[in-house]
């Protein structure tokens, strides 16, 4: 007699089986062909490698699924295939589109060859060379005229606050619709960011918003890929979320050049602060984006993936609002316990899952996952108490009252942040500052803190 867990077990590869089913029969009605070879890649969102032989020709295809979760401000995966085509046909290097499948939905598109590891370049002058290949292909995307994407349903932006905050203002119903928590960091950073629209951004472009990924082959800049978050808007969005985004994907030479070699291309001039800003600003929405999976988890998340985002994000928030702020960095001193009362369970629960015998390799990234967040349970488990008294503490010396509990500080700080002006920025960000810092410091070592503990926004 099978246990529960082995039908659950069992209903789930079966499931797997009916969609990889369905998707092989997708792509052979697409493309004419039969499928010979297809493998799951190793990430948080589905996606396929596909091989279909058509006649003496073989066709490499590349499958990219939905997400899953309430996580995107466009959920509609076809709004991205519509993206690429309509770039494509403009003379952008982007993945050919095959076509759309319906069930399960899926894009069908060009296998494109290379990688966005640039440490996989012959030497410093090919880095350079690529990272050049993808700003100038960046700058002619926004240099595209947008009525063509206006005719697919992106909204155009008009006003300077209209195109400066068109991130934001595309990410804030997701945010308030999941919203079941205080956010009182990120409520305090959409303030400020309000507050701070630079009114000299008047000109709309298209922009991948969620930029500085490429791939490149010999010292060849193939294809930009992931546009799932594209939208019109200010084009140095683009640059400030590459900017982010060199922290853990470097570009290939330093930011502050190819600004400066993007300022030659578009004959914009340096506007450094706005840059500051969109960085601020693209962290911010990114952190709206996770705020609700961490706060409310649903069942099939990938939760070491939204935990890591959730807490590197929140730091990024923070330096951003510092370096626009101008106010330094400040580490508050941390005792660092390293073992909590119930790290002789955990270690139990350790040792149990890696007693699990998992056959495939997709099957093995879960497992992983799963060690993840025992690891850093553990570290939460000595440190979380410790954490809150001293947050509760913080908070009510700002705030001038005391709080029975910790339960009570979030719901006052996020009513605080959105009742007070300008006047108590410093404060409230030295306040956040000092929260994430200290976890920064907890869990900084472990597999899921250790994007956070490597945030280093590099120079404009």
């Amino acid at each position: 007699m099978q246990t529960s867990e082995q039908q659950g077990s069992k209903q789930q590869a079966q499931s797997s089986s009916v969609v990889e089913d369905n998707l092989r029969r997708c792509v052979e009605q697409l493309l004419g062909g039969r499928v010979t070879d297809m493998q799951r890649l190793i990430r948080w969102r589905p996606a396929w490698n596909i091989q279909v032989q058509r006649g003496d020709e073989t066709i490499g295809v590349h499958i990219r699924g939905e997400r899953g979760g309430d996580v995107s401000p466009f959920p509609d995966l076809r709004r991205e295939a519509d993206i690429l085509i309509l770039l494509g046909e403009q003379g952008i290097p982007v993945p050919r589109i095959y076509g759309f499948c319906e069930d399960p939905q899926a894009i069908i598109m060009e296998l494109v060859p290379g990688t966005r590891d640039v440490s996989a370049a012959v030497g410093d002058k090919q880095r350079h060379s690529v990272a050049r290949q993808y700003v100038r292909a960046m700058a002619a995307m926004h240099q595209l005229p947008v009525q063509s994407f206006v005719d697919k349903g992106i909204r155009l932006q008009r006003t300077a606050t209209e195109i400066s905050l068109a991130g934001l203002e595309a990410y804030y119903p997701l945010y308030e619709r999941n919203k079941s928590k205080p956010q009182p960091l990120v409520e305090f950073a959409l303030g400020w960011l309000r507050r701070n629209v630079p009114q000299q951004r008047t000109k709309a472009a298209f922009v991948q918003y969620d930029s500085g990924q490429f791939l490149f082959e010999n010292g060849q800049v193939n294809a930009l890929y992931d546009f799932e978050f594209a939208m019109i808007g200010d084009p140095l969005a683009d640059l400030a979320s590459a900017r982010m985004r060199d922290n853990y994907e470097p570009l290939g030479e330093t930011f502050s050049e190819l600004y400066r070699y993007y300022q030659q291309l578009t004959g914009e001039p340096a506007d450094p602060d706005v840059v500051r800003f969109h960085t601020a600003l693209f962290s911010t929405v990114s952190a709206m984006q996770f705020s609700s999976t961490v706060a409310t988890p649903q069942p099939g998340d990938p939760h070491d993936t939204y935990l890591e985002f959730d807490l590197a994000l929140r730091r990024v928030v923070v330096h951003a609002l510092a370096e626009s702020m101008g106010i330094g960095i400040e580490i508050p001193p941390q005792h660092i316990v390293e073992t909590g009362p119930n790290a002789s369970l955990l270690g139990m629960l350790e040792d149990s899952l890696a007693q699990l015998e998992v056959d495939t390799e997709f099957q093995q990234s879960r497992r992983k996952a799963v060690s993840k967040i025992i690891e850093y349970l553990g570290k939460a488990d000595a440190m979380t108490l410790s954490l809150q008294r001293q947050d509760q503490h913080e908070a009510e010396l700002l705030l001038g009252r005391r709080f029975d509990d910790y339960a009570q500080m979030d719901p006052a700080l996020d009513a605080f942040v959105r009742s007070v002006g300008p006047e108590y920025d410093q404060r409230l960000l030295k306040l956040f500052m000092s929260q994430i810092e200290r976890r920064v410091q907890v869990f900084g070592g472990t597999a899921i803190g250790a994007s956070a503990s490597h945030i280093d926004l590099p120079p404009i």
